[in-house]
């Protein structure tokens, strides 16, 4: 779904999964600075927007969610994540319930194949799930932004910020009122600083939640009955997990950065060592200059330098060994 954002000043499209929305508007570290300093806002209409209705819908989530959310109060944004049944990352939600209604956003293209799986677990539920992609665009409003919500617009209140369900014939109009537009570029700068995974970016078909930090945030450990939740409760009692998420400060002399999938190895071994782990989101950060998340294997050691192809890298530990 291509947003009418893209017709503003400057706009640059994004591509692969984030197609469809601005990736920047023409000055990649003023926008970050803006976000960083709490004033524009973020075009994310690209995502999914899912909605459960019915007085069931919170006993009924919580039943099939990582997180605790049979109690959720109104209001109270959360992170919740779907496993397989071997305790595989499949789904990542961010939540809210206004009230009478839970409205979720996800990662674009994924509400499809999320809506099937609620529909094949409804059973006797009294919930009523519904895909709002076509209705309701999510915009981001940075931490610290004293930018007007409009009335009735249902907002997820985080510590980095709020993220409005508007509804999408309302987006032109709100852009008019809320610059200066940030590109999906500065976001992403900045949800690599602060180390937040994203499903499909820092994930692959065998990640579990151990591994991206995500217990805590999107994972709640003293409730069970979902699936996958032997997985977690193994690991978290009896082992650790195989690979781990690690921060990286790249050298700011290379010109290209490291797409992801990059193999990643130890700088003594040199290029032509083995595999060790790979890149899964590389960014330049307004001040941090390249950086980048990666998943390694639980036992490089902490101190140890590492490669990203041919790219010198220290890392800074994110999940602990």
């Amino acid at each position: 779904m291509k947003s009418p954002l893209l017709s503003l000043p400057g706009a640059v499209p994004a591509e692969g999964v984030d197609e469809g929305v601005a990736a920047h508007y023409g000055d990649l570290f003023r926008e970050q600075r803006a976000l960083a300093e709490g004033t524009g806002f973020v075009d994310l209409s690209h995502r999914g927007v899912v909605s459960v209705t019915g007085e069931d819908r919170l006993s009924w989530l919580h039943l099939l969610l990582t997180q605790h959310v049979s109690d959720l109060p109104t209001g109270e944004a959360t992170e919740a994540l779907i496993l397989s049944a071997h305790g595989h990352i499949e789904h990542a939600l961010y939540l809210v319930d206004d009230g009478t209604t839970v409205w979720a956003h996800v990662e674009p293209g994924t509400q499809e194949a999320l809506i099937a799986y609620l529909e094949s677990m409804k059973f006797f539920n009294r919930v009523e799930v519904a895909d709002r992609t076509d209705e309701f665009a999510v915009v981001h409003l940075p931490a610290g932004s004293i930018a007007e919500v409009p009335e009735g617009v249902v907002v997820r209140e985080t510590p980095y910020g709020r993220d409005l369900f508007l509804p999408r014939a309302d987006l032109e109009s709100y852009a008019e009122k809320s610059g200066p537009a940030v590109g999906l570029l500065a976001y992403e700068a900045l949800r690599v600083e602060h180390h937040r995974p994203r499903l499909g970016f820092e994930t692959d078909h065998r990640t579990i939640p151990h591994e991206l930090g995500w217990i805590g945030t999107a994972v709640h450990l003293q409730k069970g009955c979902y699936r996958g939740q032997e997985t977690v409760a193994r690991v978290q009692n009896l082992g650790k997990p195989p690979r781990r998420l690690v921060f990286l400060h790249l050298d700011g002399s290379e010109v290209h950065l490291p797409p992801a999938g990059t193999d990643i190895r130890l700088a003594d071994e040199g290029p032509d060592g083995r595999k060790i782990g790979f890149v899964t989101t590389s960014v330049r950060h307004h001040e941090l200059g390249p950086v980048a998340l990666a998943l390694v294997k639980r036992n490089v050691p902490l101190d140890a330098r590492l490669l990203a192809d041919t790219t010198a890298a220290a890392q800074e530990v994110v999940v602990e060994p």
